[in-house]
């Protein structure tokens, strides 16, 4: 799954809200046994603060933890940065979303069929079906191979453009997806937050 942690257009404070948070999602992560990764950020102004934070969050669990952190997030504290300032409620957001669908590499999940060479003009360069075509049935991509001279080695090379090919296409889906989550960092839904912290501590609100 993957976790972003915005702090949307808000000020500083909630940039340190992200930082904040995150500290306690790497420890929650851990004491359940989550594996998490850092994909990207974007930092904020001061030191261990962040405008946006994007992470993988995997394991037994996963969705059921990201159920109890993904909404609003609300901190109640005094600026840190502007002590005259009168506000002290400051919000960041949390989504989860679900990785996008890759394309397998599977031997069921595509149709190979041998076909005669054909050369020039039509021509058949031989009799024997040494030319190999293979589909990959969930994308329809069409892969076909007749430079060797036997049937074996023209099926080792489309399955090797095959293979090439879908691992391109999950790299650019991957990019596209990740580029769309930040798009999305400055989208922040303010009320009913799922989690509350006080103080300057960050201590969670009973």
């Amino acid at each position: 799954m993957w976790v972003q942690i915005s702090s949307g257009s808000g000020p500083e404070e909630c940039s340190l809200g992200v930082g904040l948070f995150l500290k306690k999602v790497l420890k929650e992560c851990k004491q359940k046994d989550l594996k998490i990764d850092m994909i990207g950020h974007i930092d904020g102004k001061y030191t261990d603060t962040y405008k946006s934070v994007l992470l993988r969050i995997e394991g037994q669990g996963v969705e059921s933890y990201l159920k109890t952190i993904e909404g609003s997030i609300l901190w109640i504290c005094k600026s840190p940065y502007r002590p005259k300032h009168k506000r002290k409620n400051w919000f960041i957001n949390v989504e989860a979303y679900k990785e996008q669908e890759k394309y397998s590499f599977d031997l069921k999940n595509v149709k190979i069929e041998t076909m005669r060479s054909s050369g020039a003009g039509g021509q058949n360069v031989n009799k024997v079906e040494t030319s190999v075509r293979i589909t990959h049935l969930p994308t329809g991509i069409t892969v076909r191979a007749q430079e060797e001279r036997s049937q074996y080695r023209n099926k080792k090379l489309v399955l090797a453009m095959l293979e090439k090919i879908l691992q391109s296409k999950n790299e650019i889906a991957k990019d596209d997806f990740k580029k769309g989550l930040w798009v999305q960092h400055q989208s922040l839904t303010r009320g009913n937050p799922v989690r509350t912290f006080v103080g300057e501590k960050f201590k969670i609100k009973e």
